[in-house]
C-alpha cells in the first residue's frame, strides 16, 4: 500500500517591503511521503520570498514535469519556475528552456555547498537562472516550526525574510551566488 501525502494547513501573512506586496495566503500543503519537515518549511519560504496572485505550489515530487512552484501567465506560460533543494543541471536545463524565469533554494548542511561547487560554472551560462543558499542552521529551525496546522507571518526587508510563528522568530538570509 503506498503511502500518502501528510495535509498541513498554513495561514501565511507576507509583509514583504522589498516588493510593496501584502497580502494573506491560506494554504493547503501536501508533504510527499518521502518529503523532510525542512524541505517543505523551504519550499513555503520560497513561497513567501515570491508571493503573487499567480503563485502556486505544483505536485512537486510527483512530477519529474513540474517545478515545486511556478507561475504562469495568462496564456499559460511559464513565468517563474522555482526549484527547492539541489536539482541536477540537466532538469535546470530544462526548466531555463521552458521558464522567463527560474529560481533555486539550495539548502543542506554538507550537501549544498559541494553541490555549488560543483555546479557553478555549468550553470553560470544560464541568465534566466537565480541560485540562493539557505544557511543550515536557518532551515533547521525553519524546521522545527513545521506544525499541521499553522500561522506564519513573513517579513521581507532588505532581502532578508523574518518569519514568526507566534511561539518563535527567526531571521532567513538567502545568499545569492548567482
Amino acid at each position: 500500500m503506498a503511502l500518502k501525502a501528510t495535509i498541513f494547513k498554513v495561514r501565511l501573512q507576507v509583509a514583504d517591503l522589498d516588493r510593496h506586496h501584502y497580502a494573506d495566503y491560506p494554504l493547503t500543503i501536501a508533504r510527499h511521503p518521502s518529503e523532510t519537515d525542512e524541505r517543505m518549511m523551504v519550499r513555503l519560504l520560497a513561497f513567501a520570498h515570491n508571493a503573487g496572485e499567480t503563485l502556486e505550489f505544483t505536485r512537486g515530487l510527483s512530477s519529474d514535469e513540474e517545478a515545486d512552484l511556478w507561475q504562469l501567465g495568462l496564456s499559460g506560460e511559464i513565468e517563474r519556475w522555482i526549484e527547492v533543494g539541489l536539482p541536477a543541471e540537466e532538469r535546470l536545463r530544462k526548466a531555463c528552456n521552458r521558464a522567463g524565469e527560474v529560481l533555486v533554494y539550495s539548502y543542506g548542511r554538507r550537501t549544498a555547498a559541494v553541490w555549488w561547487q560543483k555546479q557553478a560554472s555549468v550553470l553560470a551560462r544560464f541568465q534566466n537562472l537565480k541560485v540562493y543558499q539557505l544557511g543550515p542552521d536557518q532551515t533547521e529551525s525553519l524546521a522545527s516550526q513545521a506544525r499541521r496546522n499553522m500561522e506564519l507571518n513573513v517579513t521581507i526587508q532588505d532581502g532578508h525574510l523574518w518569519v514568526s510563528t507566534g511561539e518563535t522568530s527567526l531571521e532567513v538570509i538567502p545568499e545569492q551566488l548567482q
